[in-house]
């Protein structure tokens, strides 16, 4: 697999001016301000001509991606900001096993016309792993050093 067609996570980028913290911004063809409420879990879906960049503004959430028949958990938050970047043909959904709805921001790189399946709910073709999702989650909120 190319790393073209790998999902990225990468910190966030910021200059400090003041008591402020400037974040820089995601270059897009459109943003989107998406709410994945409390106790989500969605099914999978696919862009076949759309890059997501996601950042998360408030709360968390595990992203799940199926890549090589395999799910991989992502836990993203508000208080780690990274974006992490999904290329096309790669299917993933949310999940949110918090109390608290999550906001995200997608900004979205456009590569052709919408495809007449995007956005349409896949049904998984296995289960989602709950205690993984929570590992990911416990990964997130550790402190790498002691």
């Amino acid at each position: 697999m190319s790393l073209k067609n790998c999902i990225q996570v990468r910190p966030l980028e910021s200059i400090r001016g003041g008591m402020a913290e400037f974040y820089t911004p995601q270059a897009s063809h459109e943003t989107m301000l998406v709410n994945i409420p409390a106790g989500t879990i969605d099914e999978l879906f696919v862009h076949h001509f759309q890059t997501d960049q996601i950042l998360v503004v408030r709360g968390n959430f595990v992203l799940v991606a199926l890549q090589n028949r395999q799910y991989h958990y992502i836990a993203l938050s508000e208080s780690i900001p990274a974006v992490i970047t999904i290329p096309p043909g790669i299917p993933h959904g949310a999940v949110n096993l918090s109390s608290e709805p999550c906001m995200i921001v997608n900004a979205v790189l456009r590569h052709g016309a919408a495809h007449p399946t995007d956005y349409r709910p896949m049904k998984p073709p296995f289960l989602y792993d709950l205690d993984a999702i929570q590992a990911a989650l416990g990964r997130q909120f550790t402190p790498l050093s002691a």
